[in-house]
């Protein structure tokens, strides 16, 4: 298996709080570049301050840019399935490579629940539907058994785990070693290359908007072979998590840090991190410790 990765990426806002749609479309062309493919309205692309539209607008144009040089998955979580399922459809038409819907959030779900919730979203589309948990975000967490029911589903092709908890990761991978054509990708930046090294198909990263080339290094190292490669790659990466996120909310400490580098993103919507010299002033000294910035 080729593993791949995926960069959970950043949506680009104006002054004014709109999308721009053309710093976006620069921001995929950098993630090409470095070899990487595409998540949109994902966690660390602001999806839940996006309204239905945009979300529309942003996926066609991030499939348009992307062209066919990479993969896309979009986010269609929503916390009713009634909404889900329209955001899932609207993508559907679009042409994307896969569906990810992050679990319901601020409505509380039963396992139970949970399982009518994707299978209803993965019966109402034809592009294949990821599973997405990251249950310190939402409060609602898909069990590995769950995973496991759901795993059988046609239509449902595998899982993002955004958790940050190795042993649910490992339960997880599991899973994905027992029912074919269900994948498994890692969320957490720390667990790229040990989810690799335990059969993972690959990994969707929000840190990778500031470190492409390092996360790409990391797949490219470990799909030739190269262990000290990855592993070394695996170790920049895994530093720089823990210097950047140690100043707070890591999506939007992960599009500050992609700011203080290219202003041309903006700034996240309210009430997300408000801009802050002294904040800046440490990110800029975390990019130049690792070369980013002069």
């Amino acid at each position: 298996m080729t593993r791949s990765a995926f960069v959970a990426l950043v949506t680009c806002s104006n002054d004014d709080e709109t999308v721009n749609f053309e710093a976006t479309r620069a921001q995929v062309r950098r993630q090409i570049a470095a070899g990487n493919n595409i998540m949109c309205a994902g966690t660390n692309g602001d999806f839940s301050a996006l309204t239905f539209d945009e979300k529309v607008q942003l996926c066609g144009e991030v499939v348009d840019e992307v062209a066919g040089r990479a993969q896309v998955i979009v986010n269609a979580g929503m916390p009713a399935t009634f909404e889900t399922v329209l955001l899932a459809r609207a993508f559907d038409k679009i042409g994307v490579d896969g569906i990810a819907v992050i679990t319901p959030f601020f409505i509380e779900c039963t396992q139970d629940g949970l399982e009518r919730h994707f299978s209803t979203v993965a019966d109402a589309v034809e592009t294949p539907v990821y599973l997405y948990d990251i249950p310190a975000r939402t409060q609602n967490h898909i069990e590995p058994d769950t995973a496991r029911r759901l795993a059988a589903h046609g239509n449902i092709a595998g899982i993002k785990d955004s958790g940050g908890a190795q042993d649910t990761l490992a339960a997880y991978l599991a899973v994905g070693r027992e029912t074919e054509g269900f994948d498994v990708y890692s969320g957490p930046d720390h667990l790229v290359h040990w989810s690799l090294q335990n059969g993972a198909a690959g990994c969707i990263s929000g840190l990778g908007n500031v470190m492409p080339e390092v996360l790409a290094r990391i797949i490219s190292c470990f799909n030739a072979g190269d262990e000290a490669g990855a592993a070394a790659a695996q170790e920049t990466y895994g530093s720089f998590r823990k210097d950047l996120y140690g100043l707070g909310y890591p999506p939007a400490l992960v599009k500050r840090a992609l700011y203080v580098m290219d202003p041309t993103v903006g700034a996240s919507r309210q009430p997300a991190l408000l801009p802050d010299a002294e904040q800046d002033r440490k990110i800029a000294d975390i990019l130049r410790k690792y070369a980013m910035t002069s």
